[in-house]
C-alpha cells in the first residue's frame, strides 16, 4: 500500500515539452476497489494531478495541488460513469511554466478541475516536468485500471 502521490512506486512517465503541449488519457475504472487512486500528473517537486479516487462505493473525479508543498484537494466531482478522459496542458511560453487540468465524460468536451499550477524547476525529482500516469491502493490490493491510450500533443485545447 502506498500513503500518498510521491510515495507511488510504479509511475509511467513522459517529458513535457514546449512551448505548449498537452497529455491526455482514457481511463477505464470500473475494477478499482476503495482507497484506490489513478490519473495523470504533472510530475515535478510541486506537482499537481487529475485523477479517480475511491471511497467507499464512490467514484470522484479529484484534483490535486502540492504547490505549497503540502499535497490539498482542490476539487472534487462525483463519477458515475465508468470511462473517464483525463488531460494536462503544459503552458511554457514566455516562462509561464504552468499546468491546467480538466476531465471530460466522453473525450471530446473538456470541464477545467481545481487550479492551475505554477511548475518550479527544481533538481530532487527530474530536471523538467513530467507526465505522469499513476495507479495506487492506500487501503486494500486487488483493483485496477485500465489505460486505454495515452497521447502527447502539441495543441492546447482548454475547456469548452
Amino acid at each position: 500500500m502506498d500513503t500518498d502521490f510521491p510515495q507511488a512506486r510504479n509511475f509511467l512517465t513522459q517529458r513535457t515539452f514546449g512551448p505548449e503541449c498537452s497529455g491526455t488519457l482514457a481511463l477505464d475504472v470500473n475494477h478499482m476497489k476503495d482507497g484506490d487512486f489513478a490519473g495523470l500528473a504533472a510530475l515535478q517537486k510541486k506537482y499537481g494531478l487529475v485523477g479517480v479516487r475511491m471511497s467507499g462505493d464512490a467514484r470522484f473525479i479529484v484534483m490535486v495541488s502540492a504547490q505549497s508543498d503540502s499535497p490539498a484537494e482542490r476539487q472534487a466531482v462525483p463519477l458515475s460513469e465508468n470511462m473517464v478522459f483525463l488531460k494536462v496542458e503544459g503552458d511554457f511560453r514566455n516562462r509561464a511554466d504552468e499546468a491546467r487540468f480538466y476531465y471530460s465524460l466522453h473525450g471530446n468536451q473538456w470541464t477545467a478541475i481545481g487550479k492551475p499550477l505554477r511548475m518550479a524547476y527544481t533538481l530532487p525529482h527530474f530536471m523538467s516536468c513530467r507526465f505522469a500516469l499513476f495507479n495506487y491502493a492506500t487501503k486494500v490490493a486487488g483493483g485496477f485500471v485500465d489505460f486505454d491510450y495515452f497521447r502527447v500533443g502539441r495543441p492546447l485545447t482548454g475547456a469548452d
